[in-house]
Formats: C-alpha cells, structure tokens, sequence
C-alpha cells in the first residue's frame, strides 16, 4: 500500500499501474512538439546569418522557410497526438481511482464514512479527483517538456559564448524569487477554498434535501441568508488567495521570460567590444525569444502545481484509508450461532458499549430493547460487519468474524433498518438488489410477502415504476415495506430488522409481521424495536441501558424482573390503550 510519505506527483504517477507506457508516449510526443516548436528560430537565425554574410540564392531561403513550416506542422501534429494520448490516458486512470475511492467506501467502517457528509465526499469523489486531470494530463507531458526545451537551449547559448549564457540567466533569480514569493502561503489559502467549498457544498445539499420543511416552517428567508453567507465566504476564500499572490505573479510572469533585458544590452557591448560575433549575437537574440514561450507556459501551471498537494490528499483520505481488517479468503463457518463476547465501542473516542455479552443461537428470535440512544442500533450494526469492534469479538459458528471474508460474511445477513435507502431505479431493480438472479415471479412474491404487492400494482408503472431518488416518489412505509422485500429476496440465514416497521400502520405492521414469521422459520431474527408488543414471543429479550445489557430474558421473566423492560412495556400499552380510546 502507499505510504503517506509518497509525495503528491509520486502518489498520481504511482497510479498510472498498466498505463505508463502511455504517458512516456505522451511525454515524448509533447517534447517532440516543443522541440518542433523551437528549431524554426534556429532557420530564423539561419536566414538573419545568411542576409548578414551576403548570402544572395534564393533557394538557401526557400529551404528554410520550408523547414520552417514543417517544424510548425509537425509542433501542431505531436501536441495533438501528445494531447490525445494523455488525455485517453487520464481519463481512464482516473475512472480507476475512482472506482477505487468508491469500492473503499464499502470496506471502510461505517463510522468513518457517516462521520463526513454526503457534500464533503461528492466533492471529493467528483471535483476532487476531476482536479487530478492537470496534473496527469497537463503537467506531466507539457510542464515537462517546455521545462526540458529553454534548459536545452540555454546550453545550446554557453557553447556559442559562455558570457551570454550567463546574461540569458540574469532574470531567472528575480523571477524566481517572485515565485517563491507567490506559493508562500499558498497551500494554507488553497485549503481555506477547499474548507469553503466543502461547505458550500454541505448547505447546497442540506438546502435542496431539508427544502420541504424550509417551506413548511417559514425558514426559506434564513435557510437562503445561510446558503448564501457560505456561497460569499467560499468567492471570498478564492479572492483573497488571488489578492494576496497576483502581485508576485505578475512581476514573475513579467521579469522571469524578460531574456532580452540582459541580453541586448550585454550582447551589444560585447559585440563593439569585437568580442562577440554579430552573426552569434543575433543567433543569441533569437533563441533567446524561443525560450519565452515555453517558460510562460510552465509558469501557467503555478497554480496546478501548488494545489496538487491538497488536491491529492483529499483523495487519498479515502483511498488510502484504513479498511476493516478481513481477509480476502477463508472458511466460512456452516453453523449461524453469533456470540459477542466483552464488545467495547465508540464513536469519536467515546465509548458507547461497555462490555457487552450476547449469546445468539442459530434459528433463534432475539430482540434488542432499550430507550433510545441506549446502543441497540450499533450493537445490530457491528454484528452486520458495518464497523470493527474496539475490543472483545463477534463471533459466527465460534470463528471470529474478522477472519471471515467480508463478502462472505455479507451473504450471510439481510440488514432492515428503519432509513433503508432506495435507488432512483424501478421498484423491481431496488427488490432485485437482494439477489441480482432473481426472476420477475421471484421478485413479485417477495413483493407479496411482505404486503406491498397491491400498491406496487396502484402505481403508475407498477413494478416498473421509479421510486426517484432515494425513494422519494414513494411514502415512508412503502420504502420500508419494498426495503423488507428485498432483504426476503435475499434470503440470508440471518436477518436484523433495526426499526423496521417504524414507518408502517398498524394493518401493515400486522402484515409484515406474519411474513416475516413465515419467511424466518429455521433463520437467525434479530429485531430492534420501540414497539415492544412486536416481539413479546421473542426466544430471548436483550434489555440495553447505557451501552450495557440491564437484563435478559423472555417476556414473560422480564415482566417479573420488574426493571426497566417492564416499565417500558407497561408505557407502551398504555400508549395503545390511549390510541384505541382516541379512536373509539
């Protein structure tokens, strides 16, 4: 893996994998073109030579000036080979990084990737990465020939007379010292943009998700005053980063390329002196011209190259990231049995689960109650494989899971929480994720199972219909009842159902109720639950208080217990009483 050591331009080079070839292609094509680009001055200094030297035939000048179309030609020709290769090149790269930001998305543990919002990461996944393309297509082709070119040339100039060579560099320390000036800081404001942007893009995503209650509450004026105040603060960031470097820039950009303050007047000198062949003078001259361009266009990727650094790193904050410790081969244990032995947890530092015990056997019903924020939603999600324990172990078949395959593992559980999230594809497709061989009769009779057949079917499309992002053309019952579907489809031998009937009515609930009673028969059910008339026929009751397991028991123990559960139950159905008088 790379090391976090690797510089930037190291890290993006290293990326290249199978296609390196390409690049060097690209970075010859493009020093051929600069190359073409240069030698008609040296037929210019040719021709001026000839005139001083009293040359008359004209077909000494005609050659030349054919020479010097097709150098020019030739320059058009090798940029844009140089230009399609690396672009054919980058692209492809960074479709690969891509892919593999995205895959590490999935092996990263769960908390590391809630812990950024959807805005910060679609920033990075999107414009982040799109950044790479200056550097791998631009930079390295380009950058690197019209640095290689003047360097070239320049020598060229000390073996005609070492005295002008050293004049043609008169200009290059000041310049320099613009530029350093210029990139001093530079990375501090280029972060300060990156942080604006960032949040810019959070209020953008919050602003268009939340516009529903902005309307409904009134809170359209404020909700834009925000949006707006991080939209200025993010034009600002950039403003006072160009502020503080166009002056630096300029003069670089002016006194850097500006050969021939020296040259003329020190090449003159030379030349009355009679130290100094006119003939050379003027070669000098005219190469020297040839150097500015190229060293303009170096110059042109200041900005590129002291980003590159923040640019690279964003993304390698994802793929680089550490993954959840699993192999990628290894047995899978036949037997169900989950075991949490001493599990500890935390988020951000703060433990959350304190040395829980829980003993799950196969084809068991085990329920998780509790208040809320007490830890069963994370308990849930660390038998899932969604996180790493800090310590302790979650065993499957008495084999620790983090010696199991993390697809494997995965085939093992079908996971129901409360904010299943939809695609915007068809209602079929989002039944289908649960297995992608799944007929169309398959996928209806899941559909049918847990009692959302009949509304598919009032839909415009039925199960072609599409649910839009997120589900969004959908209620709140209908994506739970279609996202119960797909874990049925799924068929896994064990299912944890987190909140799963949150969104459904009573007649629903009863539906979904008994089929997954049906569909579970010989499986492994795990149900976290508010409702706790939903799982009074539960195997085992898991009371979690505080980040601990309280109590334990069926409901019948748990009631006699006298704890917590049966003050809990007790509120619950006095809660029902309420609703059935409120209805009467």
């Amino acid at each position: 893996m790379t090391t976090n050591k690797q510089t930037a331009l190291g890290w993006v080079l290293g990326q290249t994998g199978d296609h390196k070839k390409q690049f060097v292609l690209a970075v010859a094509l493009a020093v051929l073109g600069v190359i073409c680009a240069v030698a008609p001055y040296f037929f210019v200094a040719d021709i001026v030579r000839g005139i001083m030297n009293g040359i008359k035939e004209l077909d000494y000048y005609v050659v030349r000036c054919i020479y010097i179309a097709v150098f020019w030609l030739a320059r058009v020709l090798f940029h844009s080979f140089s230009t399609a290769t690396s672009h054919r090149a980058t692209f492809t790269v960074l479709g690969e990084i891509r892919k593999r930001a995205t895959e590490k998305l999935t092996k990263m543990p769960l908390g590391t990737v809630l812990s950024q919002s959807s805005g910060s990461l679609k920033n990075t996944l999107i414009e982040r990465i799109d950044s790479i393309e200056t550097t791998l297509a631009h930079i390295v082709p380009e950058f690197t020939a019209n640095l290689l070119v003047p360097l070239v040339i320049i020598v060229y100039i000390f073996t005609i007379d070492w005295r002008m060579g050293l004049a043609s560099l008169l200009t290059v320390p000041l310049g320099l010292f613009c530029y350093v000036f210029m990139m001093k800081g530079s990375a501090g404001f280029y972060e300060k943009t990156v942080a604006a942007t960032k949040a810019l893009n959070n209020t953008a995503v919050e602003y268009i998700n939340g516009i529903q209650v902005i309307k409904v509450f009134g809170k359209t004026k404020s909700s834009y005053e925000r949006f707006v105040t991080d939209a200025v603060a993010a034009a600002s960031s950039f403003i006072d980063w160009m502020r503080s470097s166009i002056i630096p820039f300029t003069f670089a950009m002016v006194i850097m390329p500006s050969t021939m303050v020296s040259v003329l007047p020190i090449g003159g000198l030379l030349v009355q002196g009679g130290t100094l062949d006119p003939a050379d003078f003027v070669t000098i001259i005219i190469l020297s011209v040839g150097v500015i361009a190229p060293i303009i266009t170096c110059m042109s990727y200041s900005d590129d190259i002291r980003t590159m650094g923040t640019i690279i790193g964003e993304v390698r904050s994802i793929v680089d990231a550490p993954e959840m410790t699993r192999p990628l081969k290894g047995s899978v244990p036949q037997k169900n049995d989950l075991d949490l032995e001493n599990v500890t947890f935390s988020y951000e530092d703060k433990e959350v689960l304190h040395g829980i015990n829980m003993h799950i056997p196969e084809g068991s019903f085990v329920a998780l109650v509790g208040p809320s924020g007490s830890g069963k939603s994370t308990i849930a999600r660390l038998i899932a494989s969604l996180w790493d324990v800090d310590d302790g172990s979650i065993s499957l078949g008495e084999t620790n899971i983090k010696d199991i395959p993390l697809e494997d593992y995965a085939d093992k559980m079908a996971f129901v929480s409360q904010d299943n999230y939809l695609f915007n594809m068809t209602v079929r497709e989002n039944i289908r994720i649960g297995r992608a061989d799944a007929t169309d009769e398959e996928v209806e009779q899941a559909a049918k199972m847990s009692g959302c057949h009949e509304f598919i079917c009032s839909l415009e499309n039925g199960y072609d219909t599409l649910v839009g992002s997120g589900g969004g053309h959908l209620s709140g019952g209908e994506r739970q009842r279609i996202s119960i579907a797909r874990a049925m489809l799924k068929n896994a031998p064990i299912i944890i159902l987190d909140e799963a009937t949150a969104y459904t009515d009573p007649e629903n609930e009863a539906i979904i109720q008994r089929s997954v009673s049906n569909l579970t028969k010989g499986k492994t059910l795990i149900v976290i639950a508010h409702r706790l008339s939903t799982v009074t026929d539960a195997d085992t009751i898991y009371v979690v208080e505080d980040g601990m397991i309280s109590d334990q028991g069926t409901h019948e123990e748990l009631l006699q217990h006298g704890g917590l559960y049966a003050a809990m139950y007790a509120a619950h159905m006095a809660v029902k009483d309420g609703e059935v008088d409120v209805n009467a």
